[in-house]
């Protein structure tokens, strides 16, 4: 049976096309469409979500300043509602969700947690200002469904990101960190009655090529999403 995976538009479409191959590069029988406020039809029928990269969540969904260092000339809190919409639904649903990036700080914000707005000094270890990725280690919480699916205890991935989490949301634990102590990756602290969720802070869909097809940190994950979709289809 093929299933539908919902990504959610990010903010460039070079950008979201690396999201698409990256469901798809695996040879699963998955359909995948994009998810935007302009379309919300798409969402019925999805056997799962992805949570893309894009602008920072806007800081009123968790009592920030809404002047900082760093932040986006405009927010766009239409894609927040909606795609905070998509976790009501998913919630409901108990269908598979996986956030990336910015899909990582809005799942934080969803379950009432806070941001660290720009991390300052430590962007240049997280992002680069000509746009491209840097690189560095993360130390895996043993024990943790992330131990799980990598199986290994630290590894290397990329990252663009200048927010970072500051308090954690309801029922939700830290898998990984950074060799700095950012928080790379949450899950459910107690995972009794809900639906698969993950998130990372890295960017998995644009790794290096060999690392994308290699990774435990890219290939693992996609893999394993995968999987739980298609173990409960809502079809």
């Amino acid at each position: 049976m093929k299933v539908k995976i919902g990504i959610t538009k990010t903010d460039w479409e070079d950008k979201h096309l690396n999201y698409v191959q990256w469901i798809k590069g695996n040879g699963a029988e998955v359909e995948v469409v994009t998810l935007s406020k302009d379309d919300p039809a798409q969402l019925e029928n999805c056997d799962g979500f992805v949570l893309s990269g894009g602008v920072d969540v806007h800081p009123r969904y968790y009592s920030g300043n809404e002047q900082y260092p760093n932040s986006p000339e405009t927010f766009n809190e239409d894609r927040d509602d909606f795609e905070f919409s998509i976790l009501e639904k998913a919630m409901e649903k108990q269908l598979p969700v996986l956030g990336i990036c910015r899909g990582l700080q809005l799942i934080n914000v969803f379950c009432q947690g806070t941001l660290i707005q720009d991390m300052g000094d430590q962007n240049e270890f997280h992002t680069d200002d000509d746009e491209r990725d840097e690189k560095h280690n993360v130390a895996v919480e043993h024990g943790t469904l992330l131990h799980d699916i990598v199986k290994e205890k630290i590894g290397l991935v990329n990252s663009a990101h200048h927010q970072s989490i500051q308090s954690l949301g309801k029922n939700l634990i830290a898998n990984s960190y950074s060799e700095d102590g950012i928080i790379e990756g949450i899950e459910w602290k107690d995972k009794k009655d809900k639906p698969f969720m993950l998130a990372v802070q890295w960017h998995p869909e644009r790794m290096d090529k060999a690392n994308i097809t290699d990774s435990a940190f890219s290939k693992n994950l996609r893999d394993h999403f995968i999987s739980h979709v298609k173990s409960n289809p809502v079809k």
